[in-house]
């Protein structure tokens, strides 16, 4: 039954740095999550709350907008707000702690996605930060956990940007996303185990965990993520991108993560979480990860390649003791590490403000771009598919002989295009062109535009 007549657990510091409408949204996500609300209580009005708290209606306004685009709370018309999810299982609160690719050509102008903005970032502070790199002495003994000042700039980067509130020693340096799933599968997993993927998804984690000897499963996905509910029996772990589905794009919604994470607790598989580009949502603040739901069961990934380049070679996990534990032991029998190079250079970056100033730059020339792409689609009619977050969208065809069609269409006018084909790892059930708009600069962007939408209007409706 719902309840109206709740109180709500909200104190508002004026004089932090954290704007008001952060500060509420963490205050309600922070009651849903731990109990004081649950679904189906009905929150006041925006105007009713401002004056409860004293704030503009402007606060309360962008504190429920955050939550809506998370899931945790929906408004019903000429009802209310509500919250839509209950917690999970409570558990001890704690910080966590240790114990396509496609062959291109000078004429094809590549619309992939997957690719960053490289050529967005400061060529100045990217030569600063490689001769700070430099001027560090040489190492004797390689850290198999990574360098600490790259776990400690790690930490703070996923607590400013993410939420996660991770202690540096439970982070570990990896080589990036795929190199940490072949440590896991390599150290925590083993031959037969059986891990759920989601359907469509990102490939080379499948064949990352193939070699590694661990059958595959597929989970399904549609418009809020991955689907819990279809998750088989007897997993040893579940491999998804919650925050933005490679490579349909949608997120998955609040109730979907509460249900997914009580299936881990209850049947003791883990939750593999692929954080590839967490940090660029244009329309609210990058959405919570699954870690700092469920830190006990959740792995933690993610990448410099994305937000910078690939040329750093530098990602991070952040795990549960025992499987943090487990890598550690498998880097020091296999005597792997992850390269040491990239990880000062990240640090010199974040060290001088550099990396912040990149990142905002970043979300807002990519958000400029997302729009500038779809709403030419969108007015030749063509769909798009996709949240306002990422560098890539999608539109969805009829079937796979269009998708080929269309793929070889464009290339004869020398765009070249993904298809959601190739991201399934069985039998292709969707259709679909997967845009990139991060890889080539605006202006070649804008040249091509006319071409890519006459390409996709002649798609079948």
């Amino acid at each position: 039954m719902a309840r109206s007549d709740i109180t709500l657990p909200v104190a508002l510091d004026r004089e932090s740095g954290v704007p008001l409408a952060v500060q509420l949204a963490d205050a309600l996500r922070d009651a849903a999550s731990g109990g004081h609300l649950r679904g189906g209580d009905r929150l006041p009005s925006t105007r009713a709350l401002a004056a409860s708290l004293g704030v503009s209606r402007t606060v309360t306004s962008a504190a429920y907008d955050q939550l809506h685009a998370e899931g945790w709370i929906v408004g019903r018309h000429g009802s209310g707000t509500y919250v839509t999810t209950s917690p999970p299982t409570p558990v001890s609160h704690h910080r966590v702690v240790a114990g396509p690719d496609q062959v291109s050509s000078p004429d094809l102008v590549a619309l992939l996605p997957g690719v960053p903005w490289a050529d967005g970032l400061d060529r100045a502070a990217w030569r600063r930060a490689w001769r700070a790199a430099a001027d560090a002495p040489p190492l004797v003994v390689s850290e198999r956990a990574g360098l600490v000042e790259y776990r400690t700039a790690i930490a703070e980067h996923l607590l400013r940007h993410r939420g996660l509130d991770a202690a540096p020693n439970s982070v570990l340096a990896t080589a990036g996303t795929t190199a940490a799933v072949v440590e896991l599968a390599a150290s925590v997993l083993g031959p037969g185990d059986v891990v759920g993927v989601e359907e469509p998804g990102y490939q080379r984690a499948v064949e990352a965990f193939r070699r590694a000897g661990v059958r595959v499963v597929p989970v399904e996905v549609d418009a809020e993520g991955l689907r819990p509910d279809t998750i088989p029996g007897g997993v040893r772990a579940v491999y998804c991108s919650p925050a933005h589905q490679y490579p349909l794009g949608s997120r998955m919604s609040a109730s979907r993560r509460v249900e997914l994470v009580e299936r881990a607790r209850a049947e003791g598989f883990l939750v593999v979480e692929d954080d590839y580009d967490g940090e660029l949502r244009y329309d609210v603040a990058p959405l919570p990860v699954l870690a700092a739901l469920a830190p006990d069961v959740v792995v933690h990934l993610g990448t410099t390649s994305k937000i910078l380049t690939p040329t750093l070679g530098a990602g991070w996990m952040v795990a549960p003791p025992g499987v943090t534990a487990a890598v550690l032991e498998y880097r020091d029998a296999a005597g792997t590490r992850a390269s040491p190079a990239g990880q000062q250079v990240f640090v010199e970056l974040a060290r001088n403000g550099d990396l912040g100033r990149h990142l905002r730059r970043l979300r807002r020339e990519l958000s400029e771009r997302r729009s500038l792409l779809a709403g030419a689609l969108s007015a030749a009619d063509v769909p798009v598919l996709g949240d306002d977050a990422g560098a890539h969208l999608v539109v969805p065809l009829a079937s796979a002989d269009e998708e080929r069609r269309l793929l070889a269409l464009a290339r004869e006018h020398g765009v070249l295009l993904d298809g959601l084909a190739r991201h399934f790892a069985g039998i292709p059930t969707q259709a679909g062109i997967a845009v990139g708009y991060a890889g080539c600069s605006r202006e070649t962007l804008q040249d091509v535009l006319g071409v890519l939408v006459d390409v996709l209007r002649v798609r079948r409706r």
